[in-house]
């Protein structure tokens, strides 16, 4: 099942940078592992934002559930996520 997902990130101004430091050192981790599962296949930033557009390839809505809910940012993400089909034009 493929989805598109839009993050926003929003993290406190008064967070230390040491701690908003380890919590994307420790996203960055966590993202790649999950891009050389397969499961995480783009991974775009939205220009002068921070903000992405990210496409999964999961088993169902609840793996890509624990997927998002697993990523150290997400207490301070808001998220829109969009089901994907396949298009019948597409070559791919």
């Amino acid at each position: 099942m493929l989805y598109l997902v839009r993050m926003d990130v929003h993290l406190p101004h008064d967070m230390p940078a040491a701690q908003a430091d380890d919590i994307k050192a420790r996203e960055k981790a966590y993202s790649q592992d999950l891009q050389r599962a397969g499961k995480w296949q783009q991974l775009h930033r939205v220009v002068g934002e921070y903000a992405n557009y990210s496409v999964f390839d999961v088993e169902s809505h609840d793996e890509l559930h624990a997927i998002l809910s697993g990523l150290p940012l997400f207490p301070y993400m808001t998220m829109q996520v969009t089901p994907l089909a396949r298009h019948p034009s597409s070559i791919r």
